[in-house]
């Protein structure tokens, strides 16, 4: 390909990214990911083949998605996310620094066990209904539903599905990542929550409701949770085995949900409308734009500076890494960086160590920007349908003091770890 022609496949893309981030005229991030997609195609910049072998990259991510959001999903109809909410306005006692721990602690074990995108979807919703029936100021709520997704989204390989990104679909086995991660998951959940604690303490200063109606768990809602016990277990047995997630998510998604369906006896319609379906083409988008930036040699380019660092210095290189992609995300959407982080790092066969910085990077780093991660970008959609609202920059305030300690210490404990 020639100088103009890598230069008209760097417009396109970098056009379609700006429309992912900023959404002219409202248009939905999906909208503008295809369109890229298939202007590259059709213009003859990406050859069919090569924007088929992007969409079979993204086929294990959408597959956990799909999963991921039928899971959840079901679990918001039978009430399980709602229950969570009045449970946490209960316990805090009238004080909503209670109420904004036991809000953070949900989104941890959701986000662990659910990914980070049901943390955005489900639990956002219900902490804002019960945040208005505890008549406090939901923002802090809120942020901790949107910072937790990311903070603690690396606990698990399933905890986000850029963490599969990263792998290729294949992560290490479940035991060789806890003992990578487990201590940098800790520091960067710990360390998200009390910056994140400091930067909202006058909002959470004072009282609210301390109690709220709490509905007793339905059958339904004790089948969906017995279904949502035997998913992570499954899931958990299949990231042991090093096995890919995709296929196994979806079908256990679709299992619980059909379980829950066949006991309700109610037509799946509702719940498929409910389900967020754009963020499918919005992945397969991305990678297929990620594709066409394969065929101007930047992973190339990246891995060569790759391969030199970690030559001379791998925890320096490590530390780069997990840097400049941190913010490099926060410019491009964590999705597309670290699909250009995972073929950088394989064409440079970069030691795992390395991965890992990018992966910390890529999972963390969004908490500085409102569009950093495709979770936050939901959580953000969530937020204006309940007539919400948080501007780029007041998030950027927030994130400017919540995202790089959390950051510094995540890699730290990381690269300290053999």
């Amino acid at each position: 390909m020639g100088l103009f022609g890598a230069a008209m496949v760097a417009a396109i893309v970098i056009v379609a990214t700006a429309g992912v981030i900023l959404r002219p005229w409202r248009a939905p991030e999906a909208v503008w990911a295809a369109a890229g997609a298939a202007l590259l195609v059709v213009t003859g910049l990406l050859p069919i083949p090569a924007a088929l072998a992007g969409l079979g990259k993204s086929l294990d991510v959408c597959l956990f998605l799909t999963g991921m959001m039928l899971l959840a999903e079901t679990a918001r109809r039978e009430g399980l996310f709602d229950a969570v909410a009045a449970f946490a306005v209960n316990h805090a006692r009238g004080s909503p620094s209670r109420l904004f721990a036991l809000v953070y602690a949900a989104g941890v074990v959701i986000t662990v066990f659910l990914s980070n995108d049901a943390t955005a979807v489900v639990l956002t919703p219900a902490v804002f209904a019960a945040a208005r029936r505890a008549r406090t100021e939901p923002l802090p709520h809120l942020f901790a539903c949107a910072m937790v997704a990311n903070a603690a989204s690396f606990v698990l390989p399933i905890s986000n599905p850029a963490n599969l990104v990263l792998y290729a679909s294949h992560p290490p086995p479940l035991g060789a990542w806890l003992g990578g991660f487990a201590l940098a998951s800790a520091l960067s959940i710990a360390a998200t929550y009390l910056l994140l604690r400091w930067t909202e303490r006058s909002a959470l200063a004072g009282a609210c409701e301390c109690a709220v109606p709490q509905r007793p768990l339905t059958r339904g809602a004790w089948a969906a949770i017995a279904g949502l016990t035997a998913a992570v277990a499954v899931l958990l047995t299949i990231s042991a085995l090093n096995q890919p997630l995709g296929a196994p998510t979806a079908l256990v998604g679709a299992g619980v949900a059909a379980l829950s369906l066949i006991a309700r006896r109610a037509s799946p319609l509702p719940l498929l409308r409910a389900i967020h379906w754009q963020i499918l083409p919005l992945v397969a988008g991305l990678f297929v734009m990620v594709e066409a930036v394969d065929q101007i040699d930047v992973a190339g380019f990246l891995a060569r500076a790759l391969q030199r660092g970690a030559a001379q210095s791998p925890d320096l290189t490590a530390w780069a890494a997990g840097g400049v992609i941190a913010l490099g995300g926060n410019l491009v959407n964590n999705l597309p960086a670290g699909l250009l982080g995972a073929q950088a790092s394989g064409l440079a066969q970069a030691p795992r160590r390395v991965i890992d910085a990018l992966l910390i990077g890529v999972d963390l780093g969004p908490n500085l920007s409102v569009t950093g991660s495709l979770a936050t970008i939901l959580w953000l959609a969530v937020i204006r349908r309940e007539s919400e609202d948080v501007s780029a920059w007041r998030f950027l305030r927030t994130g400017l003091v919540v995202m790089p300690p959390a950051l510094i210490l995540a890699l730290a404990a990381r690269l300290l770890t053999p």
